[in-house]
């Protein structure tokens, strides 16, 4: 019998219906960015969509434009409900979302398993919407591919660099999910979140997890990206007060490219 992870959070943080769903996500994909170089990863925002959809839907159109390019993905952010030493991918063989199932990448799993640091878990990845609420865009951008879902805990950006650098080939999308600031007044976050906005575009790989949620995930981006002499792209940088109003105290949001030279 196939063992899948069924969504956690349909019908909180994204659309249960999967013809609404996949509707809104096609509607989003929709505009007139281009990007003509190689794309090699993404940093996304993981809030509800109604929160970041749009600011994630920016990146992931110009991925749809590029999908022939992609059997593979390698889908990283932070536990928000366990802490374990080092990251973790799940024991199931699919991840199922209301557009349908994604196959988990076996021959990555095979690499992984005995990586020190990496641990398999389904436990981990059961409530964990930071991952899940990027599968119905990468099901709606993307033909076909197989899935590698990474949650982090207590494991360097340097060490987790390790674990993707051979993982990350030329058929390899690379997705970075993590909000940045939290719960700061609008102007606060502005400023928190453009000073790490610059850190992000200067691969600056000191950004703390008060900076980013995804903190790890995106350092080691930074470091792989500078390895490989890779430019950097910002699509767009709002926050909740932005695109839901109450700017008392809000969660910044930013998504970006990385690209060939």
């Amino acid at each position: 019998m196939m063992n899948i992870r069924l969504p956690a959070v349909a019908g909180h943080f994204y659309q249960r219906d999967p013809v609404q769903l996949r509707s809104q996500i096609q509607r989003w994909l929709h505009n007139e960015l281009h990007e003509s170089k190689s794309i090699k990863a993404i940093l996304v925002p993981h809030a509800g969509y109604i929160y970041s959809g749009t600011t994630a839907a920016l990146a992931y159109s110009l991925i749809n434009r590029q999908k022939s390019r992609f059997n593979k993905v390698i889908l990283v952010g932070p536990s928000h409900h366990y802490y374990f030493d080092g990251c973790a991918l799940p024991v199931c063989e699919q991840f199922g979302t209301p557009l349908g199932q994604i196959v988990i990448c076996q021959e990555h799993r095979q690499q992984l398993q005995h990586v020190p640091l990496v641990i398999f878990s389904d436990e981990v990845h059961q409530n964990e919407h930071c991952l899940e609420v990027q599968l119905p865009f990468l099901q709606s951008c993307l033909n076909r591919f197989q899935l590698t879902p990474i949650v982090t805990s207590n494991i360097s950006a340097e060490a987790l660099a390790t674990v993707i650098a051979p993982l990350w080939q030329e058929d390899t999308l690379l997705v970075i999910s993590s909000d940045l600031s939290h719960y700061h007044s609008y102007a606060e976050a502005n400023e928190i979140d453009q000073h790490t906005c610059d850190k992000i575009e200067h691969f600056q790989a000191s950004i703390s997890p008060e900076e980013a949620c995804g903190a790890t995930g995106v350092n080691a981006l930074l470091i792989l990206a500078a390895r490989h002499h890779y430019q950097l792209r910002l699509l767009q940088r709002i926050n909740s007060g932005d695109s839901a109003g109450d700017k008392s105290r809000v969660v910044g949001y930013a998504s970006y490219i990385v690209t060939d030279i």
